[in-house]
């Protein structure tokens, strides 16, 4: 209280506590936060959404969801995009958002960047990483379980007679695309079917990553008769180059996604995809936020990690394998 008091100017405080405290402030290089003076009245409440994500659909999901949250909780909801190849420019403008705004949500990839995530943590300003792979100490989470997510897909597919099932990766910068990999792969050795490396191909989650990758699975000698991307806009290549190459989807090759964007119904056929919950997630990241802004307290502040429902959602991009139909 004291504290506060001669931060802002008050006159009734005795000048040797003024100054001692102004000599702390001083050795602290304290810098006073402009929005957490405003925390009592949500209209001044500014929150920070960060992005880096190159895939327009995903990122059109996430402001949708980050507007409706910050509508109803009456905060000023502030968009920008960052540059993702200089770490220490990240550092900076961390350093500097830190003082202009009351929390942060930060999606993939940022939710992962050990320089923002620290400098964030630091200043003690409330962050919500959205789309993580993992929880983390540092800061909250919203996320879905990736792995569990893609182990599921993967045995659906199995379901239907598919054995060579190839898999577009997506960024190696972020944790979930390792887990998606890691259910692919659990559900393949539940089933009992040995997991081979020439049907994974790296993708960045871009469309252009997608249409690489989908071209050198499909030019193998033994092509896979599924592919499973790690997110729709790869999903989406795969579907334009199986055509470029004459082949039917799904009565040649079965194509499935992840996210359920808008990308996942733009094609030919629909995607059977996972449905990440985009706008909910970005939605309940502002709730989190707000929890923890109004605490109050920077030292202990409130960090939590919650786990969405995902859902597979079927669509007429799949069928069985020409030779499973024949057997039936």
């Amino acid at each position: 209280m004291t504290v506060s008091r001669v931060v802002n100017g008050n006159s009734n405080v005795r000048p040797a506590t003024r100054d001692l405290v102004m000599r702390a402030v001083r050795e602290l290089n304290y810098t006073p936060n402009p929005a957490a003076r405003q925390l009592a009245a949500a209209p001044g409440m500014r929150i920070a959404l960060i992005f880096t994500n190159p895939s327009t659909a995903y990122l059109s999901e996430l402001v949708v969801g980050a507007l409706r949250g910050a509508s109803r909780a009456a905060v000023q909801l502030v968009v920008e995009a960052w540059d993702p190849s200089d770490v220490e420019a990240e550092r900076t403008a961390a350093r500097a958002l830190a003082r202009s705004v009351a929390g942060v949500i930060l999606p993939p990839p940022l939710g992962e960047s050990e320089a923002v995530v620290s400098e964030l943590a630091e200043a003690g300003v409330p962050t919500v990483a959205i789309a993580s792979g993992r929880s983390r100490d540092e800061i909250s989470c919203v996320r879905i379980d990736d792995y569990r997510a893609s182990h599921e897909m993967t045995a659906y597919l199995l379901s239907l007679g598919h054995r060579r099932i190839g898999f577009i990766q997506g960024d190696p910068n972020q944790t979930a695309s390792g887990r998606r990999l890691e259910g692919y792969r659990s559900a393949l050795d539940a089933a009992g079917i040995a997991f081979d490396p020439k049907l994974v191909e790296q993708g960045y989650f871009t469309y252009r990553s997608g249409l690489e990758a989908a071209e050198r699975l499909l030019a193998r000698r033994y092509a896979p008769t599924a592919i499973f991307a790690s997110n729709d806009d790869m999903a989406a290549a795969a579907v334009s180059v199986a055509h470029r190459r004459g082949l039917d989807v799904p009565r040649d090759l079965s194509v499935v996604g992840f996210d359920d964007s808008s990308a996942a119904t733009t094609v030919w056929p629909e995607l059977t995809t996972i449905r990440q919950p985009i706008a909910s997630m970005a939605d309940s990241a502002i709730d989190t936020l707000l929890r923890g802004i109004r605490r109050g307290d920077r030292e202990t502040r409130l960090v939590v990690d919650h786990v969405v429902a995902h859902e597979l959602v079927r669509r007429d991009s799949v069928a069985p394998p020409a030779q499973a139909r024949k057997k039936r």
